[in-house]
């Protein structure tokens, strides 16, 4: 492993285990609070968007038009019958709820046909039903394929909120323009089915393997 990649790991794993102090303490002058979200309203609101047969699950080809919340199956899919209820969302709301994580870091890494993606765009989109207060993450590959998503700072919620994004389910969206044209298959970004939830329990989040890998055919 190079010196300068070392450096970057060790740079990342720092932060990214204290991603819950950051919530929990005082980050400046202001805390950061996790954005205002009805679990139940969440829920409803994912039922009447996604459950499109009105079998009271989100189930099948449903879950491929909500990658973010298909990806969070483990966690989310308690009672492991590969279908999601409005309980379970709601419960998952719940979860992070509990924590009191107002905002987190995080690393993902992009590959396409098993070599490092760089020069791309990741963005990190929550799902709609979770409302207004959840705002996109963004963030370029380096040359390693390596993306430290955060929301923007002049969106950010507060003027010293600090990178990163909420505990949440997102679509991932990859993007890499060149000469105007789109070089990554639209099945990763406009017509995406890339999905990551955030939170302390997921499975990628703990192993601080938030990894896609993608191919161009």
């Amino acid at each position: 492993m190079s010196r300068s990649r070392s450096t970057n790991i060790i740079g990342f794993t720092i932060p990214m285990l204290l991603g819950v102090l950051i919530a929990s303490c005082a980050y400046g002058p202001s805390r950061i609070e996790p954005p205002s979200i009805s679990p139940r309203g969440a829920a409803g609101q994912a039922m009447e968007m996604h459950d499109a047969d009105g079998d009271g699950f989100i189930a099948g080809q449903e879950l491929d038009k909500v990658p973010g919340l298909k990806a969070a199956m483990e966690t989310v899919d308690t009672d492991k019958d590969q279908k999601i209820t409005a309980d379970e969302i709601a419960e998952r709301v719940r979860a992070w709820q509990a924590t009191r994580v107002g905002v987190t870091a995080v690393m993902c890494t992009v590959t396409v046909d098993g070599q490092p993606l760089a020069g791309a765009t990741v963005t990190f989109e929550p799902e709609s039903f979770l409302g207004d207060g959840f705002q996109p993450a963004v963030s370029p590959t380096d040359e390693y394929g390596q993306a430290y998503p955060s929301i923007p700072k002049e969106k950010r919620a507060l003027p010293d909120m600090p990178p990163g994004m909420p505990l949440g389910f997102y679509r991932v969206k990859i993007s890499k323009i060149v000469k105007g044209k789109e070089m990554i298959p639209a099945v990763y970004n406009s017509e995406t089915l890339l999905g990551q939830q955030i939170a302390p329990d997921d499975p990628a989040v703990l192993r601080h393997d938030i990894r896609f890998e993608l191919k161009r055919n």
